[in-house]
């Protein structure tokens, strides 16, 4: 028998499992890759399945109709400061936008229930009486 003929039956097992490691990386490479769907604690008015993209459009939607940043509602993480402790209720600013997101949704879908002419839906949103700021602002006539 030769040389080479005894190094293949003695190391056939690592070589096939080897082929067969190498085929499933490469193979794994092309398959698409999902992120798991995110896992959000202390959802009070937001739905509790909200996707991660929705979530990321509410909350602009906030920040630009007040002109505000996350921390305007959100505390810092103890254990890490960098980070937002989303789920902590300690701010009242997120309190009172649970409250202000209740209202505009039983105001327009009392008074705003209906299409335009252009067969739009016509609604109010936070930036009808914030206007890019924190607070709403009255407008003096």
């Amino acid at each position: 028998m030769s040389y080479q003929m005894i190094f293949f039956m003695r190391y056939r097992k690592t070589i096939t499992l080897s082929i067969l490691v190498a085929t499933a990386a490469m193979l794994s490479a092309f398959m698409p890759w999902q992120e798991p769907a995110p896992k959000y604690t202390n959802l009070k008015v937001l739905p509790k399945n909200i996707s991660k993209d929705e979530m990321k459009k509410v909350m602009d939607g906030f920040k630009d109709a007040l002109g505000v940043k996350c921390n305007f509602c959100h505390v810092p993480m103890k254990d890490d400061p960098k980070k937002m402790d989303f789920a902590n209720d300690e701010k009242n600013h997120k309190l009172i936008a649970r409250e202000m997101i209740k209202m505009t949704a039983k105001i327009n879908k009392k008074y705003f229930n209906h299409k335009d002419k252009e067969g739009k839906v016509t609604n109010i949103t936070c930036v009808s009486c914030h206007n890019g700021k924190d607070e709403p602002q009255t407008i003096k006539l």
